[in-house]
């Protein structure tokens, strides 16, 4: 249970293969989307699976406005691109993306991506994670959907908040800093909130037997013991740019796309992929 840790900030040596990547709440089809580093990342690295674990596309967003540009291609672009060239793709739907769970009982391989309501992934270290988007364990999501769209909305505004918010910054020569995810932080009932949910997840993971449990949805990236059980969430690509990795050696790391390389998030081509090991 101690083969997990964050990438230090600022280091970023040569190497970029991992044995598997984590990605989710990329949100493919909203202007918060950073799909120009997230193709950039895909680009440079490599791995033998890559799990998309829910909200990539973004339907609850493209039902009531259209909105879509190159770098959203791009990332499609470079995941079939992968699947093409022999990396196992696994797309596991979440709550934004839902319109795809009315497929998942047909067990559909598109592309040579496979279409999955969650997976069991185990590592070079032989732990045996559950890989699931996380929602069914969000109490609004699952019985006040309507609460959950009003949030949305709010969440938006909140993001076009913390762009302006970035665009002075910049003016000022410094990186991104995700204002939204600072304010998350801040308010009490959300940092409850997402105690609640990391616990209740690893809760449901040590009831089925597994090490732990790799998921998304709350926007929040993070990587603890709870309960002897290991839970592991791979952030998002709108208010951070974080991924989950696997070195070959069965080691599990966080990556902060944006701590690392020092993102403006107006600057795509300064990003470069942290190493493997």
């Amino acid at each position: 249970m101690n083969a997990i840790h964050k990438m230090p900030s600022g280091h970023l040596p040569s190497g970029h293969a991992y044995r598997c990547v984590f990605i989710s709440d990329t949100h493919l089809g909203t202007r918060g989307c950073r799909g120009a580093f997230l193709a950039d990342f895909l680009r440079q690295a490599s791995c033998d699976h890559l799990f998309l674990v829910g909200d990539i596309i973004d339907g609850w967003r493209l039902r009531k406005s259209w909105y879509w540009d190159e770098s959203h291609d791009e990332v499609l672009r470079q995941i079939l691109r992968k699947a093409r060239s022999g990396t196992e793709v696994t797309y596991i739907p979440g709550n934004h993306d839902e319109m795809f769970r009315a497929w998942l009982p047909l067990g559909l391989e598109i592309a040579g991506i496979k279409l999955r309501a969650e997976s069991t992934h185990v590592t070079a270290a032989g732990l045996r994670l559950l890989v699931t988007h996380g929602d069914a364990f969000d109490s609004v999501v699952r019985y006040a959907k309507f609460l959950a769209v009003l949030g949305d909305s709010a969440y938006t505004f909140a993001l076009i908040t913390n762009r302006w918010f970035n665009a002075i910054r910049r003016q000022f020569g410094y990186p991104y800093w995700s204002l939204s995810a600072w304010l998350k932080r801040q308010v009490k009932g959300a940092v409850k909130a997402i105690d609640r949910f990391e616990v209740a997840l690893a809760n449901e993971a040590r009831r089925r037997g597994f090490d732990g449990v790799v998921c998304g949805h709350i926007h929040h990236a993070e990587m603890r013991e709870i309960n002897g059980v290991l839970y592991l969430n791979d952030g998002d690509w709108v208010e951070s740019c974080t991924a989950l990795v696997e070195h070959h050696d069965g080691r599990l790391e966080l990556i902060d796309w944006a701590a690392l390389n020092r993102l403006s998030f107006f600057q795509p081509n300064s990003a470069k992929v942290p190493a493997a090991a």
